[in-house]
C-alpha cells in the first residue's frame, strides 16, 4: 500500500497529513504501517481501526506498572477531581510544592546514597539531564562533558551528540548526530573500556564537570568493576558522576543501577518509569551541589537558573506514588528479573531455532536483538551486527502486530506481561525470522 491508496479519512492518512513521517519522532515506518492508537490495557494496545497489538515498547519504557493500571488511575483520577469526586477540590497544576510533589520528593531522597540530598522537579527525562549538567558546569566551573558513544541522554544538545556517529572517529572527538546542535565542549569515550576512559578523564580534568553514564548503556550491561572505576576515576580528578536513570530508575531495582550496582553518583536523572505512564522528570543530588539552584543567590556567579511550569505537578506526582507502590512490593523485582531471563533465552532459543546467528543482550525486563557472530559490548561492537537485518525483523514484528520501535532497540516488559505474552512474541518473532528477515 502507497500513501495515495491510503482512504483520506483514515486516522492513518491524517496523522500523516499532521506529524512529519506520521509519528512523533523515532519511528520511521512506511506509510502503510503507520497507525493511530487508541487505547492500551495491560501489555496490549488497540489502534483506531480495532487491531490489537502486542505491546513490547511500553511507552519507551514509561509505562512499567502496565497500561491504565488500576492503582494509577485511580490515583490521578482522585487527584485530579477530589476525594470527594466532581466539584471538590482537586487541581492539575499549581506550579508550586504540593502535598503530591513533597512526598514524592521525599520517597526519591530515601532511596538515595549519602551523597545524594536534594531534588527538583521537571517534566521529563530530557530536561533532568539537562540540568543536571548544567548544575555540573556551574558546581565545578569547568565547560566539558564526557558521555559514552551510542549513549541517549536526551533531546538536548549533548544527548544526541554521537548517538548515532559512524564509529570511525578517534576519541575522544565527538561527532553530532542531528542538525542544529554543538558539540563544542563533548568528550566521547568508548563505553565499558576503563583505561581509555580513565586516560580521557586525566588528560581533560582541568576543563572536565562531569561524566554522564547511563549505568545500562542502552541494552548493554557494564563489565564488572567499570561503574566502580568511573567512580573512583571522577573521584581522583575532581570530576563529577552524572548518572542518567531515565531508564534505569526503578526497573533493575527500587533504588536503580546504584543500588543495583552498588556505586553512588554524584547527580542522578529520573524520568519514565518513575512516573508509572505519565510524564515527569527530577534530578536528584548533593546538597552542596543542588543548593546553587536557590533563588537566594540570584545575580551571584554561582546560581544556576532551574524552574518547571508542569514539573512536581499533583497528577504526575500522584501516578508516581501510585506506581511507587507496587515496585515496593516485595514479589516486583523477582518477578522483572525472572521474566527478562526467561525473554531473553526465549530470543536467543529462537534465533537458534531460525538458523540465524546472533548476540541477546540486556537486564532486568530488557532485551535486545544484535544480528552479530561476536559479542557485543560497546556502541562499535554493536553497529558491526547486521542493522539491515535488525530493520526487517522490526518491521515484521510490527506487520504481525507486535508494537516496537523499528529502529531496532530495545524491547522492554511491563508488569502486566507474562508467560502467555512472551511465548505469543516468541511465536510471532519465530515467524518473523524464517518468512521476512534474510540470511
Amino acid at each position: 500500500m502507497t500513501p495515495a491508496t491510503l482512504s483520506a479519512d483514515t486516522l492513518a492518512a491524517r496523522a500523516l497529513a499532521v506529524f512529519p513521517a506520521g509519528s512523533n519522532g523515532e519511528f520511521n515506518l512506511p506509510p502503510e504501517l503507520v497507525r493511530v492508537i487508541d487505547r492500551g490495557q495491560g501489555c496490549r494496545l488497540r489502534d483506531s481501526e480495532g487491531r490489537d497489538m502486542l505491546d513490547f515498547s511500553m511507552g519507551w519504557g514509561s509505562v512499567l506498572p502496565g497500561h491504565a493500571r488500576e492503582e494509577v488511575v485511580a490515583a490521578v483520577a482522585a487527584r485530579a477531581l477530589g476525594e470527594a469526586g466532581p466539584g471538590s477540590w482537586g487541581g492539575t497544576n499549581f506550579s508550586y510544592p504540593n502535598t503530591q510533589s513533597l512526598a514524592l520528593g521525599e520517597a526519591l531522597l530515601a532511596l538515595q546514597p549519602t551523597r545524594a540530598r536534594r531534588v527538583r522537579f521537571c517534566a521529563s527525562g530530557t530536561e533532568a539531564t539537562m540540568h543536571c549538567l548544567r548544575l555540573a558546569r556551574a558546581f565545578t566551573r569547568k565547560r566539558h562533558i564526557l558521555k559514552f558513544e551510542g549513549a541517549y541522554h536526551g533531546s538536548n544538545d549533548e544527548g544526541v551528540t554521537s548517538l548515532f556517529p559512524s564509529g570511525t572517529t578517534p576519541f575522544p572527538a565527538p561527532e553530532p548526530s542531528s542538525a542544529g546542535i554543538s558539540a563544542d565542549y563533548t568528550l566521547i569515550a568508548p563505553y565499558n573500556d576503563l583505561d581509555s576512559t580513565r586516560r580521557i578523564i586525566e588528560s581533560a580534568a582541568n576543563d572536565l564537570a562531569c561524566v554522564i553514564v547511563e549505568p545500562l548503556h542502552r541494552c548493554l550491561a557494564p563489565r564488572d568493576g567499570f561503574l566502580q572505576g568511573l567512580r573512583d576515576a571522577c573521584d581522583a580528578h575532581g570530576v563529577l558522576l552524572v548518572f542518567d536513570e531515565v531508564v534505569t530508575g526503578f526497573r533493575l531495582a527500587y533504588g536503580g543501577a546504584q543500588h543495583y550496582y552498588n556505586v553512588p553518583a554524584d547527580l542522578v536523572a529520573y524520568g519514565k518509569a518513575l512516573g508509572g505512564g505519565l510524564p515527569i522528570g527530577a534530578f536528584v543530588g548533593r546538597q552542596d551541589i543542588m543548593d546553587i539552584v536557590r533563588e537566594d543567590r540570584a545575580g551571584t556567579p554561582e546560581y544556576v537558573w532551574t524552574a518547571s511550569t508542569l514539573g512536581g505537578n499533583p497528577i504526575s506526582c500522584a501516578g508516581a506514588l501510585a506506581a511507587l507502590e507496587i515496585y515496593r512490593r516485595p514479589d516486583t523485582y523477582p518477578m522483572l528479573h525472572a521474566m527478562g531471563h526467561r525473554f531473553r533465552e526465549g530470543l536467543r532459543r529462537v534465533l537458534r531455532d531460525a538458523g540465524h546467528a546472533g548476540q541477546v543482550i540486556g537486564d532486568g525486563p530488557l532485551g535486545q536483538i544484535v544480528f552479530s557472530t561476536e559479542p557485543v559490548f560497546d556502541y562499535r561492537s554493536t553497529i558491526r551486527g547486521d542493522r539491515a537485518k535488525s530493520r526487517q525483523m522490526m518491521l515484521g514484528l510490527f506487520r504481525r502486530d507486535v508494537f516496537v520501535n523499528p529502529m531496532g532497540t530495545k524491547l522492554y516488559l511491563s508488569l502486566q506481561h507474562d508467560d502467555g505474552a512472551i511465548d505469543e512474541f516468541l511465536e510471532r518473532l519465530t515467524s518473523v525470522l524464517r518468512e521476512d528477515v534474510s540470511r
